[in-house]
């Protein structure tokens, strides 16, 4: 019987710059890899950014103005995809964005802005090939290794990134090219579900099996690009961890992976100027659960706790991420 392996780490991009792209790693059935013929993945995350930081410690609570500042976001993923063979397979990731948010800002002009509200729409959609460069399966072990590359393309709205460009460019004239930024934990980039950039996708991940235990790593970077004069940092991610098979039969599997999380993301750039509000190191720690049934069907959910975010400037973190996914091959 073929046990779990990773098929493919379904990159997925998200668009706000203080977490501007998370990963969901969806744990599929080795069945599913040997075979030929089309698959889909549907997917959800959750991201409460509610936790208010300065140069990664907590902001001070006598600044009631800027703890109003939050933003809920749910991402919806579809992901059709196609197994060419066994080696190689490529996916075609949809995201659609949808927020609650109240931004509280203090603009170079002494402004206050209190702007409370929804957003929602396509985000940045994102074609992804996968090709196993290594495997080797045996009865008491595997070891499967994949090397992913795909590019982003700008097919979100980008109204609200257009709007704190020109915000930009004015401070620029009135202060020269090293004014201030706005002061607040959420800012316009943050809720624009597109970036209008091109961009470029890397990763590569490794599956090691011996008999019930198992240990998944997976590393992927982020090429950003300029557009509308504003250019969001590079990312890098590197996660991973052991696991354990608690139920292995010719029909069901169930596993859990203890997988940890580093991400790092460099500071943006709006108007050729780094933006100092921008740019994280993050460290989470969370249960993966996986689980498939007979030969099609198969499903993860995990939990990421922040251990520890040191932000740059003046961010809202997220106080967790929820995700999970439904995998089916016809």
């Amino acid at each position: 019987m073929k046990l779990f392996t990773t098929l493919l780490a379904c990159v997925l991009p998200l668009l706000a710059p203080a977490c501007e792209l998370c990963s969901i790693s969806s744990a599929d059935s080795a069945r599913r890899e040997a075979a030929t013929g089309p698959v889909l993945t549907l997917s959800e995350q959750y991201i409460p950014f509610a936790t208010l930081q300065v140069n990664g410690e907590p902001y001070p609570k006598s600044a009631t103005f800027f703890h109003q500042a939050f933003y809920e976001r749910f991402t919806s993923h579809v992901v059709p995809g196609y197994n060419f063979s066994r080696r190689f397979g490529v996916s075609f990731n949809i995201p659609y964005v949808y927020g609650d948010f109240r931004r509280a800002e203090v603009t170079p002009l002494g402004q206050l802005i209190d702007e409370q509200g929804t957003v929602s729409g396509l985000g940045d959609v994102a074609l992804i090939g996968r090709w196993t460069a290594f495997q080797k399966r045996e009865t008491d072990y595997e070891v499967v290794c994949n090397l992913l590359g795909g590019i982003k393309f700008p097919t979100g709205e980008t109204e609200r990134l257009e709007d704190e460009r020109k915000q930009e460019l004015l401070y620029q004239q009135l202060f020269g090219p090293n004014h201030a930024h706005s002061i607040g934990g959420i800012h316009q980039h943050d809720l624009s579900p597109g970036t209008g950039s091109y961009d470029g996708i890397f990763g590569a991940s490794a599956n090691l099996r011996w008999k019930r235990l198992f240990f998944f790593s997976q590393f992927q970077y982020y090429l950003r690009t300029e557009a509308l004069d504003y250019e969001m940092g590079d990312l890098t991610i590197i996660s991973g961890g052991p696991g354990v098979f608690l139920v292995q039969n010719a029909e069901v599997t169930l596993s859990l992976l203890a997988n940890a999380f580093y991400e790092n993301q460099l500071r943006d750039q709006a108007l050729g100027q780094d933006n100092e509000q921008t740019g994280y190191s993050s460290w989470y720690m969370g249960p993966q659960a996986a689980f498939s049934w007979g030969k099609h069907f198969s499903m993860n959910a995990g939990v990421d706790v922040p251990l520890a975010i040191y932000n740059r400037g003046i961010q809202s973190v997220p106080d967790y991420r929820v995700h999970g996914g439904l995998n089916w091959k016809f």
